[in-house]
């Protein structure tokens, strides 16, 4: 296989080249000008990126057309793309773009008051490419090492060349939360996304037809599907508005569409904006969720509010592609498998290995609880210029000879039955969908406290995780409200605590480590 991810885009756009390919708010573009627009971001930048440029293109940017021009731009170059969020603290996107070393960055126009804080002590000097910008000398003139480039210095659509790329280069490089409080780099090769979009392109049969939703951000990696999936197959891609996003329900209405793919808090929040009505979205031929545990009563609901929709829970960290499990809910059967009223995930995609381990990594007996370990296509080669985590989270267990990727997820697989999703083996969580590192907040409440220890805990509690997080320093004289402004600039919205509280010592279990339970305790008592 020599295809990588740009191939089926290319393909479509010679097939359907005056069918929609992407919708952004009033703006609508076929497959002619959204190939037209990457063509002329991949052949601008070609013609002035620096000799030895590394092959990696960053995406700054945030629900526009030039946002997925440069992520298809970059493809053509033969670049992995690397999404930056305008959401997120300038800080935490100046390091993902230092880490990356990319050379290149294309900028839309939701993001340009933010490029002054972004080359803020940067490293090397940067192309600078604004396919909005009709005056780019200001920016120029600011920050003189670096090459600006605006809408008059498009190239044209004609002078772009194809670069090289391979099954084994990186299609995309996302960052997730890290422990030590720096984000990881999680490399994913085409041959991984390829494997993933050619089984979700036969499993939903897709076609030309189609109309995708558009719920995650760039930097959310299951926005790979959104884009590849439907333009794989021809159809279209509609991005909502920040006011339908806030109503997703008048969103699947207007834009008719066919396959719906979010988190379970985007039903979660449907439901308690009385959306999920019986009947309400007869145009679903698909309703999908993934990116945190799906809670029961919102699948029931959302089936009966989609009549003519499967509904599927979808399972799989970044480091697997995705997703690499599903479980199609069956209202007969499903209410039963569900476990402390969480839907299961279900079953591994073709390819896809499955190995329930204890500590040590040894399987255990069909049907026994333990950390659910992976290997197939969709493993990807682990962390970007990170040997020593991806050594840790990419294991050979004992009696094997093939690497696995452990999810740090504890499940069980009962004996033909589907894998359910028990909880988190370490200290991780999920927050509205985003998998956050514990960790890492906890090294910004120490930085910004200046104390020895800092804790978070995910509070309140949901069925899928937590609604949010609260922090905890051993600072008794501190100021509380100057440590959370100051952690709260740190770290995006997802993670930001919505409280500090200063302790003078913390509670500690039998093995003489904090104890959070007891914390929560505390804030469940405070809360009564």
């Amino acid at each position: 296989m020599t295809r990588t991810l740009r191939d089926g885009f290319l393909a479509a756009a010679e097939r359907f080249p005056q069918r929609e390919a992407l919708t952004v708010g009033e703006h609508r573009l076929t497959y002619d000008q959204l190939s037209t627009l990457a063509r002329r971001v991949a052949a601008t930048l070609d013609a002035h990126a620096p000799s030895g440029e590394g092959k990696l293109t960053a995406v700054f940017g945030h629900r526009h057309p030039s946002t997925f021009g440069g992520v298809l731009g970059a493809l053509l170059r033969g670049h992995g793309y690397v999404p930056l969020n305008p959401a997120f603290p300038i800080d935490r996107t100046r390091v993902m773009l230092q880490r990356s070393r990319c050379d290149c960055v294309v900028v839309d126009p939701t993001a340009v008051e933010q490029i002054d804080g972004l080359l803020e002590d940067a490293e090397r000097d940067l192309v600078l490419l604004l396919p909005d910008a009709e005056d780019v000398s200001a920016h120029a003139a600011r920050h003189p090492r670096h090459t600006f480039l605006g809408a008059g210095d498009l190239a044209s659509a004609d002078t772009c060349r194809l670069g090289d790329a391979s099954p084994d280069d990186v299609a995309y490089l996302v960052f997730t939360s890290g422990s030590t409080g720096r984000p990881k780099g999680v490399m994913v090769a085409h041959r991984n996304v390829n494997a993933f979009v050619d089984y979700m392109v036969e499993r939903y049969s897709v076609t030309e037809e189609d109309r995708f939703s558009n719920t995650f951000d760039l930097t959310f990696d299951l926005s790979v599907f959104d884009m590849f999936c439907a333009w794989e197959r021809g159809a279209c891609l509609s991005v909502p508005t920040a006011a339908q996003k806030m109503f997703p329900g008048k969103y699947v209405k207007k834009e008719a569409l066919t396959v719906w793919f979010s988190v379970p808090s985007t039903g979660v929040l449907m439901s308690r904006l009385k959306m999920l009505k019986a009947d309400s979205y007869p145009s679903l031929r698909w309703a999908l969720f993934c990116g945190e545990a799906l809670p029961a009563d919102i699948m029931e609901r959302f089936a009966l509010a989609s009549p003519n929709a499967v509904c599927e829970n979808l399972y799989g960290p970044t480091e697997l592609t995705i997703a690499c499990t599903y479980y199609r809910w069956d209202p007969e059967r499903s209410p039963a498998e569900c476990h402390l009223g969480v839907v299961p995930i279900g079953e591994p995609y073709p390819g896809m290995e499955v190995r329930v381990a204890d500590e040590r990594q040894a399987e255990v007996p069909r049907g026994e609880p333990g950390e659910l370990l992976m290997t197939g296509p969709q493993m990807t080669p682990g962390y970007w210029e990170d040997p020593e985590k991806t050594a840790t989270a990419f294991v050979v267990p004992p009696g094997e000879t093939r690497t696995f990727y452990r999810t740090g997820d504890r499940v069980r697989w009962p004996e033909g039955g589907p894998i359910v999703y028990l909880g988190r083996v370490d200290n991780q969580i999920k927050i509205q969908g985003y998998r956050v590192e514990l960790g890492e907040i906890e090294a910004v409440l120490r930085d910004v406290s200046g104390a020895e220890v800092g804790i978070a805990v995910g509070w309140p509690a949901t069925a899928s995780g937590a609604d949010g997080v609260v922090g905890f320093v051993n600072a008794p004289d501190g100021d509380a409200a100057a440590i959370l402004a100051a952690a709260r600039e740190r770290l995006p919205g997802y993670m930001q605590p919505s409280a500090v509280h200063l302790v003078d010592r913390f509670p500690l279990n039998a093995n003489g480590k904090v104890d959070r339970k007891a914390l929560l305790e505390r804030l469940k008592g405070a809360e009564s």
